[in-house]
C-alpha cells in the first residue's frame, strides 16, 4: 500500500512541478534552480526540450551515485525521470494562460514547490543539483540548504547574464516561494528540505 501511495504521489508531484514550469514560469522565461534551470536557459536560448536537457545533466551525477550513494540512487532516478518526463510532455499548455509575469512567478514557485514537497514527503526527489549539495554537505560539514542556495543563485546568475534582468528579478521571486512552498509541504513529518 505505501509503494502505491508513494508511486501516485511521485506522479502527481512530478505532473504539479511540470504545470508549474509550463504554465507559468515558460511564458515569461523564469528559471528554476539546479538542473532544471539549466535546462530552461537551454530551452529559452537554443529551443531545446527542457526535460532533455535534465536527462543529460543527470546522467553523470546519477553514475556517480550509483557507485558512491545507492540509496540516494533508487529514491531518485525515478523522480527524475517522471519529472522530466512531464516537463516536456506538457510543454504545450504553456499557452494556456496569460498573466502578468510577477503573479506567474509567485503561482509558478508554489505549484512547483507542492510538488517537490510531495517527492520529498515519500523520501524521493527530482534529483539533480540537491544531490551535488548533499555529497558538498557531508565532505566539509556546510549547511546543505546553503549548497543549493549557491549552486540555485550561480544558475539564476547566468540565466539573467543570457537572458535579461526581468529573468533575474523573477527567478528570485519563484525560487523564495518554492523554497517556503516546499518547506510547508514537508514540515509536517519534519523532513530535511532538499529541493531541485
Amino acid at each position: 500500500m505505501y509503494f502505491l501511495t508513494k508511486a501516485l504521489a511521485l506522479i502527481i508531484g512530478s505532473i504539479l512541478l511540470s504545470l508549474g514550469i509550463n504554465l507559468f514560469l515558460v511564458p515569461h522565461e523564469i528559471l528554476d534552480g539546479g538542473t532544471v534551470g539549466i535546462g530552461l536557459i537551454a530551452n529559452y536560448l537554443w529551443g531545446f526540450n527542457t526535460g532533455l536537457i535534465v536527462i543529460i545533466l543527470s546522467v553523470p551525477i546519477f553514475i556517480f551515485a550509483w557507485f558512491h550513494y545507492r540509496n540516494y540512487f533508487y529514491n531518485s532516478l525515478h523522480g527524475m525521470m517522471l519529472s522530466a518526463f512531464f516537463i516536456d510532455f506538457l510543454s504545450p499548455v504553456s499557452n494556456l494562460i496569460e498573466i502578468e509575469a510577477i503573479y506567474s512567478s509567485i503561482l509558478g514557485g508554489i505549484l512547483v514547490g507542492i510538488g517537490i514537497g510531495l517527492m520529498l514527503h515519500f523520501q524521493t526527489s527530482t534529483g539533480g543539483s540537491d544531490f551535488i549539495a548533499q555529497f558538498l554537505c557531508e565532505k566539509t560539514g556546510i549547511n546543505v540548504g546553503i549548497y543549493i542556495l549557491l549552486i540555485d543563485s550561480i544558475v539564476i546568475i547566468l540565466g539573467g547574464l543570457l537572458l535579461s534582468s526581468e529573468t533575474f528579478y523573477l527567478s528570485i521571486i519563484t525560487l523564495l516561494f518554492i523554497g517556503i512552498t516546499t518547506s510547508l509541504v514537508t514540515s509536517r513529518k519534519g523532513h530535511a528540505v532538499a529541493y531541485e
